[in-house]
């Protein structure tokens, strides 16, 4: 079926363009409290999967070995922008573990931030690897790898121990055998995991309100995970991205993960509305990352009660500026109408 409307992008009073896509949320309860297209539509988790990612090097001891604090786990778990703050606890990781620069596989990219870039740029600063948007990830892949004595310079690879005991992870938490799993090369290098969209609002589920068939080890880890999040918004994304946004907006009642190609997971903390947790998929169908994605997250989060209806205004609906910072539109959302 064809994905239906999420968000309008509309200049004047014309409607220009559209974008569709899908979505779901599911509460501890095993209701499903908010279904708009298809619900088993299978995409690629992308960084949305990031806590997943850093629980085996929690779960593996590899955290506490190398004194692992919940700033530096909050950075393994993030998409971040590249700012100072980002590339400082990136560097302070890398030196725990006794690892280089040189080491991560995560290639270079300028950072997201464009202040930080244009500083990067007129000091012709060189720009390493500890810029990508996630060279935490890859530090505490590599540290985990060091920790349980494997081989850290191939960590990227699909047959690697690494990536096996996350894609286990995943599997346990998303409650899909890892066979069922198609694994495609991910932007940073590292393999990622498609999956039907219930599945990975599930696996967020697991997060925020690990299922009582869980084992201590994992309720504990994801504990330990979520609580860094919370505690470190700024981390996750950085200055005016999404993820940190909404987390300010409602702290410690929420986490949130963007992932690329118009994903987006969050898991709301139990709480007396959803005593045993909420965790939302989107899937923009299109990909749009900068306008469909963040409107249409925040009417999800003002629909459920996340957040308080005036909220967020600047981003719901999103003003449209042309190049001398004239209003000359709006992106608006349209999940009330579907």
């Amino acid at each position: 079926m064809e994905a239906p409307v999420l968000a309008k992008v509309i200049r004047g009073e014309t409607v220009e363009s559209v974008h569709r896509g899908h979505i779901v949320a599911i509460d501890g309860d095993a209701r499903t409290l908010l279904e708009i297209g298809n619900r088993f539509v299978i995409t690629y988790f992308r960084s949305a999967s990031k806590p997943f990612q850093v629980l085996p090097c929690v779960t593996s001891g590899a955290a506490d070995a190398f004194g692992y604090t919940d700033d530096e786990i909050a950075l393994a778990c993030a998409s971040h922008s590249g700012e100072l703050m980002h590339v400082k606890v990136c560097r302070r990781m890398l030196e725990k573990a006794g690892l280089s620069e040189s080491e991560l596989q995560c290639g270079r990219h300028l950072p997201f931030n464009e202040k930080e870039t244009e500083r990067l740029l007129r000091s012709n600063a060189e720009i390493t690897e500890v810029y990508n948007n996630c060279s935490g990830k890859h530090t505490a892949m590599i540290a985990f790898a060091k920790h349980i004595r494997t081989d850290t310079s191939r960590y990227m690879e699909c047959g690697h121990p690494i990536q096996q005991k996350i894609l286990e992870t995943i599997s346990v938490l998303c409650d899909i055998p890892k066979e069922q799993i198609p694994i495609g090369i991910d932007g940073c290098c590292v393999p990622n995991f498609a999956m039907p969209l219930e599945a990975m609002a599930l696996g967020f589920l697991n997060l925020v309100a690990p299922s009582n068939e869980l084992s201590d080890e994992f309720h504990a880890a994801s504990k330990r995970v979520v609580d860094a999040m919370l505690a470190h918004p700024e981390l996750i994304g950085g200055t005016d991205r999404l993820d940190t946004i909404l987390m300010a907006a409602a702290p410690e009642k929420l986490i949130s993960k963007v992932g690329a190609d118009g994903v987006w997971l969050c898991g709301v903390l139990p709480c007396d509305e959803y005593p045993r947790g909420l965790a939302v998929a989107l899937k923009i169908e299109d990909g749009d990352d900068k306008r469909a994605r963040p409107v249409v997250a925040v009417e999800i989060l003002k629909r459920l009660g996340v957040l308080p209806n005036e909220g967020l205004r600047e981003l719901s609906p999103m003003p449209i500026q042309n190049r001398r910072g004239d209003m000359v539109g709006h992106v608006e959302p349209t999940i009330d109408k579907n």
